[in-house]
């Protein structure tokens, strides 16, 4: 059995002293793992990097077999971020999330085709967070944990709406939540096609669909949410609380 499609690297590990285990993202494959031979030597190191996206080649005698996998560069995003490290934070974080929420050799070609828009503008830097938050909104969704945020789950109404149920994933409008707010997700306007340049709304736009990753895939198998993840969240954190400490007092 073989395959050749365009992938994503989305981890790798060492396996013996020259090859890897690598992980990989296809649009119709899904998460797809193999044998990189020759992956940890000098020609394969820049190749088999998380966030590359490769012309890839999986082959084994049956389906169910590891295989191996061969590729070629086709957009080294991983050396493109080396040289900003929030560009490379944003990278690192979609690819583990990528891996660690979706399914085995399940075919999730919109999910596909949103990390690979990702990694394409990541020269965009910060500005791509809320890109990123749609991307993982449209995981969630892909998953069967779709966020609400047509009306308020309240009173039915499509405007004024603020906040997020952290139990239902429904919106909630600023009206209906006042008495609850402070048991209540942000809703950034983002989310609901509104411009917004302000880093305490890509921080809370990462707040609300980490909350859902966190409970409803990462926390049903029984894992944290990755590494990656978490430290993107406390780089824009802190980003957002020092852009609110300059902001003039009225």
């Amino acid at each position: 059995m073989e395959w050749s499609a365009p992938v994503i690297v989305l981890e790798t590990r060492p396996f013996g002293e020259a090859d890897l285990l690598a992980t990989v993202f296809g649009a119709e494959q899904g998460i797809w793992r193999g044998l990189a031979r020759g992956g940890a030597g000098r020609r394969g190191a820049a190749l088999w990097q998380r966030g590359n996206l490769l012309s890839a080649r999986w082959t084994a005698r049956l389906a169910d077999q590891l295989g191996s996998l061969g590729g070629e560069i086709i957009h080294p995003a991983a050396a493109l971020a080396m040289a900003d490290s929030f560009q490379l934070a944003i990278l690192n974080a979609a690819a583990a999330v990528a891996e660690g929420a979706l399914p085995e050799r399940e075919p999730e070609p919109a999910v596909f085709a949103g990390l690979l828009d990702l990694i394409t503008r990541l020269p965009q830097g910060a500005a791509l967070l809320p890109d990123l938050v749609r991307w993982e909104a449209g995981l969630l969704a892909a998953l069967g944990y779709g966020l609400d945020l047509s009306r308020c789950a309240v009173r039915g109404t499509a405007g004024d709406l603020a906040y997020v149920s952290p139990r239902t994933g429904r919106a909630v409008s600023r009206a209906a939540a006042a008495p609850w707010e402070h048991r209540l997700l942000s809703l950034p306007p983002f989310l609901l096609g509104e411009s917004s340049p302000d880093p305490a709304d890509w921080r809370d736009g990462l707040a609300l669909t980490g909350h859902f990753l966190a409970r409803a895939v990462f926390g049903l198998r029984h894992k944290p949410l990755p590494p990656a993840r978490l430290l993107l969240y406390d780089r824009v954190a802190a980003m957002a609380a020092d852009a609110e400490s300059q902001c003039p007092i009225e």
